[in-house]
């Protein structure tokens, strides 16, 4: 898959779940749960225990799956998860290096910023998106706006305060996709035995984005 149809799926779906878990098996059936809801898109952070098993596992089993990497910190990490499948590279940080790397092979990447001067550095190094991390910590959707204000060309994903309730704003502040965490990637539904919640809340957030995409929200 080209990186450019990657990044047209990513815009098309308009969520990425950041998924974590306490393991390998855990890890699948939350995927499942989301992908069951119609949200084919997966970050699959680095900190879940044997997540590159977690990136092979579901290649095999949901090909329907987009699978990125999250949590990539260094460029041996984004080597490592592009050559297990990941189609694209996410970090809570910036790393001009990874950026570098995820270059080489034509990966979407998605590095970390806060600050308009670190938003700016990502993308004049080549960021394909920046994600907004933690967009909660400086206002939510109305620091996103702030941000597209004088930097509109520059492509944003905000992480970290999105919600149901605040999905729309994110994207009325001109969000390019939403990083969805606890919200939709909910361990404790897993573990009560209620995937079906999981899937409804994914559905949710199709409609949030169908709607405001279509301009009847």
């Amino acid at each position: 898959m080209r990186k450019e149809d990657v990044l047209a799926e990513l815009r098309k779906i308009g969520l990425v779940p950041v998924l974590r878990a306490s393991s390998v098996d855990k890890a699948l059936a939350l995927a499942s749960a989301i992908a069951d809801g119609g949200v084919t898109v997966l970050e699959v952070t680095m900190t879940v225990p044997g997540a590159i098993e977690v990136m092979r596992r579901l290649a095999q089993v949901r090909p329907d799956i987009l699978i990125g990497a999250g949590t990539v910190l260094d460029p041996e990490t984004a080597r490592m998860c592009i050559l297990e499948g990941a189609k694209f590279v996410v970090s809570p940080a910036l790393n001009i290096a990874t950026i570098e790397m995820c270059h080489r092979y034509s990966i979407a990447v998605l590095p970390g910023a806060l600050t308009p001067t670190e938003v700016v550095t990502a993308w004049q190094a080549g960021a394909d998106v920046v994600k907004v991390f933690p967009a909660s910590a400086l206002g939510g959707a109305k620091y996103l706006t702030a941000l597209k204000g004088p930097l509109p060309q520059v492509e944003l994903i905000p992480t970290g305060g999105v919600s149901l309730a605040t999905a729309k704003e994110f994207l009325q502040a001109g969000a390019f996709a939403l990083g969805v965490g606890s919200d939709l990637v909910d361990a404790k539904a897993m573990a009560e035995g209620k995937p079906e919640k999981i899937t409804n809340t994914a559905k949710q957030y199709l409609q949030i984005v169908k709607e405001f995409r279509s301009g009847s929200v």
